[in-house]
C-alpha cells in the first residue's frame, strides 16, 4: 500500500514547486543561508500539501479517471488503493503541512491555506467552468511564487507575477489541447469541460498567451524599476532562452502531440532541460555577479 500511496502523491509533479525559489533568487538572497534554508522547508511543506490535493482530486475524479486511457492506471482509479485509506492519508498530509507552515510563517500559512481551499473548490466545481478551469490552475502557480516570497518576507515583483500567470495559462491550455486530441470522441466521458473546447479554439488561446508571455517577460527584463531594484543590467539577455523554451514546447504540442503533463516534459525533454539550465545560469550571473 505504501508504494501505491507514494505513486498517488505524484512526486514527479513537485517540480512545479521549484517556483517557490523565485523569491529568494530574484530578491538577491540566494546566498543568505537562513532565507535559503527557510525556502527549502517551505518547498518541502508545499510538496506535501500538493500531494494531499492530488489524492483528493483522484478521489473526486474517480469515475472520470476510470474512463481515461492513462489515468485509469492510477492507484485509486485502478482499485489498488482504497478510497478510505487514500483520504485518511491525504487528511494527515494536509494537517501536518498546514500546521508546520504556520510555525514557519504566518503569511506562508495563509497562502498555503488559500492554495488548498482553491484546489478543493476547483476539483469539485471550478474545473467544470470553461476558461475558468485553466485560470484556476494558473492561480495555483502564482500562489507558489507568492509563497516563496512571503516565507522569507520579501516583495515579489508584479511583473514576475504577470509572467508566471501567463506562462501557467500557456501550459494549461496546452494540456487541454493534448487531452482533447488524445481522447477524441471520448473526451466528454473523462472531462465534461472538454466538450466546451475545440483544437481551433485552444490554438487561438495558446497564441494569445504565447505572445503575451514573451512580451510581458521582455517588459520585465527591460523595466527600469526592476533594474533599479536589483541593481542589474542586461537582464534582457535571458529573453532568447525564454523564447526557445516556449517554441520548443509549442513544437512538442503540435508536432509530437505531447503536453499532457508539463512536469513530465520538463523532466524528460533534454532540450528544454538544457534551456532551463542555461536560463538559470544566465540569471544567476546577471543578478549576482
Amino acid at each position: 500500500m505504501i508504494k501505491q500511496i507514494l505513486i498517488s502523491m505524484r512526486p514527479n509533479q513537485w517540480v512545479k514547486n521549484l517556483l517557490l525559489f523565485a523569491g529568494v533568487i530574484f530578491s538577491q538572497n540566494l546566498l543568505n543561508s537562513f532565507m535559503l534554508i527557510k525556502t527549502f522547508y517551505a518547498f518541502f511543506l508545499f510538496c506535501l500539501l500538493c500531494s494531499s490535493v492530488y489524492i483528493i482530486n483522484d478521489v473526486i475524479d474517480l469515475r472520470y479517471d476510470r474512463a481515461h486511457p492513462l489515468k485509469s492506471r492510477r492507484p485509486i482509479a485502478s482499485g489498488k488503493l482504497k478510497i478510505f485509506s487514500a483520504l485518511l492519508f491525504s487528511g494527515a498530509l494536509a494537517l501536518l503541512s498546514l500546521l508546520f507552515s504556520y510555525y514557519l510563517s504566518g503569511n506562508f500559512f495563509l497562502v498555503c491555506l488559500i492554495y488548498f481551499a482553491l484546489n478543493i473548490v476547483y476539483s469539485k466545481y471550478l474545473k467544470h467552468i470553461v476558461i475558468l478551469d485553466v485560470m484556476c490552475i494558473s492561480a495555483g502557480f502564482v500562489l507558489r511564487a507568492v509563497a516563496g516570497a512571503v516565507v522569507i518576507g520579501v516583495t515579489i515583483s508584479s511583473w514576475l507575477v504577470v509572467c508566471t500567470t501567463l506562462l501557467a495559462l500557456f501550459l494549461g491550455f496546452g494540456k487541454r489541447r493534448y487531452e482533447l486530441i488524445l481522447l477524441e470522441d471520448k473526451a466528454n466521458t473523462h472531462r465534461k469541460i472538454l466538450t466546451e473546447y475545440s483544437p481551433y479554439f485552444l490554438d487561438q488561446l495558446i497564441s494569445v498567451v504565447t505572445a503575451s508571455t514573451v512580451v510581458a517577460y521582455a517588459f520585465y527584463t527591460l523595466s527600469p524599476e526592476v533594474k533599479e531594484k536589483l541593481n542589474v543590467e542586461h537582464l534582457e539577455l535571458t529573453i532568447p532562452f525564454v523564447l526557445y523554451g516556449i517554441f520548443r514546447y509549442l513544437y512538442l504540442i503540435h508536432q509530437k502531440e505531447e503536453g499532457g503533463s508539463p512536469s513530465k516534459l520538463l523532466l524528460t525533454d533534454f532540450p528544454i532541460l538544457i534551456d532551463i539550465f542555461l536560463w538559470l545560469i544566465c540569471v544567476l550571473i546577471i543578478v549576482y555577479i
